[in-house]
């Protein structure tokens, strides 16, 4: 009877874990490799890494990848053509998440006494406020899944064009609209600032994503969404890697 029973517990396992897979693949069947749509991309996954804002690999990175809505993929195939006339090239931090790193990104900030990355990332905010200041959310339109934080790369150099900040900066300076006017694209100086050159380098960015159908958010320069996302209400959670 034992041995009956331990057959028919790794049948459900084995069962349960094709089934898994079966969701995986239906979940991820409008997705694509961003490298796949655009060749000459460059990818720097921060969250399949330890450098980050957490520390630590993120839950739902399995591979170094970076994955994408195909209308999305498509819309930054437009952008990147049009950056490669002006001597750039497209670097990726982070497209498609699964709900599990947002619920690890929540993890994290609950637990105030985990501050190993603060001077990178937070130097000048409160842990405990990061709730509060809406830089943690419970939800992360990256899990809809056409959603890209990206900078430009100078492609003679290889080097990245400075921005006047780094990606997944907690404070004011990520702004668009610090020490300027993104609509207008208009720099106004501010003692401590980023340059006139670092605001404009965010607008090259900035207005080669919105001519092709990314808007972008107020906190975030490197953060754009698809206007026009295909699943603007579905939250999906197949890990990050390759199928």
């Amino acid at each position: 009877m034992k041995k009956l029973n331990y057959c028919l517990l790794i049948t459900c396992l084995v069962l349960l874990g094709s089934c898994k897979q079966q969701q995986n693949k239906a979940e991820h069947s409008d997705f694509v490799l961003i490298n796949e749509v655009v060749p000459d991309v460059i990818l720097e996954i921060r969250y399949y890494s330890t450098y980050n804002f957490v520390g630590a690999r993120i839950d739902g990175y399995e591979q170094p990848v970076a994955l994408l809505t195909r209308e999305a993929a498509d819309s930054l195939l437009a952008v990147s053509n049009e950056l490669k006339e002006q001597g750039y090239r497209l670097k990726i931090y982070d497209a498609y998440r699964p709900q599990c790193a947002v619920d690890h990104f929540w993890r994290w900030a609950k637990d105030i006494n985990d501050t190993t990355m603060r001077q990178s990332f937070y130097p000048n905010v409160d842990k405990s406020l990061l709730f509060d200041l809406e830089y943690i959310y419970a939800k992360s339109g990256h899990t809809r899944g056409s959603t890209v934080d990206l900078t430009i790369i100078n492609a003679l150099t290889g080097k990245e064009v400075d921005m006047g900040g780094t990606f997944d900066w907690f404070g004011d300076e990520s702004h668009p609209d610090y020490c300027g006017d993104p609509d207008t694209e208009t720099f106004i100086p501010q003692e401590g600032g980023i340059t006139a050159e670092q605001f404009h380098n965010r607008m090259i960015l900035r207005k080669a994503m919105l001519h092709h159908g990314f808007k972008p958010i107020h906190s975030e320069w490197w953060h754009f969404t698809l206007e026009n996302e295909p699943y603007p209400d579905t939250y999906f959670t197949f890990p990050v890697m390759i199928y």
